[in-house]
């Protein structure tokens, strides 16, 4: 048995997808969608995106040429989870998708290498990027309130893509146990495996017997846009592209992780961010007493990955790791927390007394 037996690392070591011709973009704007005008590439981890503004409207538009690896399939559970959540919650401020001109939500494209490609038009969002933004306690709370909108507009879809694996799910943090041994540092590796232990004992257990659905599984401020003008008020949330069928508190502990203040109080960082989640989108008993279990979990898995491809790539070991020195706080807070006393503090905050439950 490997030391990566168990990780599924298709999606995670994936390659950036091939550069495209400029022209053959345009064309294929013009053809498809009607638009001509400027065009300037953005970033993208595995796409091609581009931002094109028509110069007949001024409109703004994201054109989004996937990694020739994404099966459309998995594409599909993107664009039917765009257009779910605006029929069911219109005011939410994610892309919207734009159809061609025939009236496709998107379609097979070759830009001539032989490797079909899936295409897709978006709405553009205009927006501060979150960690551009001054941070507040207000704006933390609509960001949670954000989220909890953005689950309840999801609640009712289902795709078949949402049962596929991914290595960012939760539900798996167990499968990088094996990643933890390119963890130099026995203090930092006894920690993850501590906290993969909890995982093992008290969630894993558990999460088939809480509600499930589409989660968006990434709710990082990096994507995260706020409007210029008030930095409180979320403009936009982006990138669908780790979306699972999970328990729906996954999606909170993802959230909840990248909240954490390892500097001050850890704990007083997080509790009022779980309460106004609750307050628009309760949560259960069951959900509340493994959540902080979650958030560790999904930190591990951060270390433990980022590291684990590090190693891997030692000449972009630097950026691989630009992450990690704050994960790593982070986890050693919540380690000098306990589960205890986390638990503890999420009942109360969620108005949850000593049995009794919100449903």
């Amino acid at each position: 048995m490997t030391a990566t037996a168990g990780f599924d690392d298709a999606e995670v070591l994936s390659e950036g997808s091939p550069e495209l011709d400029p022209d053959w973009v345009r064309a294929f704007a013009l053809r498809h969608y009607g638009i001509e005008g400027e065009m300037r590439p953005l970033t993208g981890e595995r796409d091609r995106n581009y931002r094109l503004e028509s110069a007949r409207s001024g409109e703004r538009f994201m054109l989004k040429i996937s990694h020739p690896s994404e099966t459309p399939l998995v594409a599909d559970f993107q664009t039917q989870a765009l257009l779910h959540i605006a029929r069911a919650d219109p005011g939410l401020p994610v892309q919207r998708i734009v159809p061609t001109c025939d009236g496709q939500p998107s379609l097979l494209c070759d830009p001539g290498d032989g490797l079909p490609r899936v295409a897709r038009l978006f709405s553009y969002l205009p927006g501060l990027p979150l960690p551009e933004a001054p941070r507040t306690s207000a704006q933390q709370l609509n960001l949670a309130r954000a989220l909890a909108r953005l689950d309840l507009a999801l609640h009712g879809f289902d795709h078949p893509a949402g049962a596929l694996a991914l290595p960012w799910d939760i539900q798996r943090a167990d499968s990088v146990r094996g990643l933890l041994a390119h963890i130099a540092d026995p203090a930092r590796r006894a920690l993850a495996e501590r906290s993969l232990d909890r995982f093992e004992r008290d969630a894993k257990p558990v999460l088939a017997g809480l509600r499930t659905q589409p989660i968006h599984n990434d709710f990082n401020i990096y994507n995260v846009l706020v409007d210029p003008g008030d930095t409180d008020r979320i403009a936009g949330i982006l990138d669908f592209g780790d979306m699972v069928r999970a328990p729906l508190i996954d999606d909170l502990a993802v959230a909840a992780a990248y909240q954490l203040d390892p500097a001050g109080d850890a704990l007083a960082g997080i509790v009022p961010f779980v309460a106004a989640y609750h307050a628009v989108l309760p949560l259960t008993r069951e959900e509340v007493d493994v959540l902080f279990t979650l958030i560790t979990a999904r930190l591990v898995m951060v270390v433990a990955i980022s590291g684990w491809r590090a190693a891997r790539h030692p000449d972009n070991a630097a950026y691989l790791l630009r992450n990690n020195p704050l994960s790593w706080a982070r986890l050693q807070a919540c380690d000098r927390i306990g589960n205890d006393v986390a638990g503890a503090a999420f009942r109360r905050a969620c108005g949850m007394n000593e049995g009794h439950e919100h449903a």
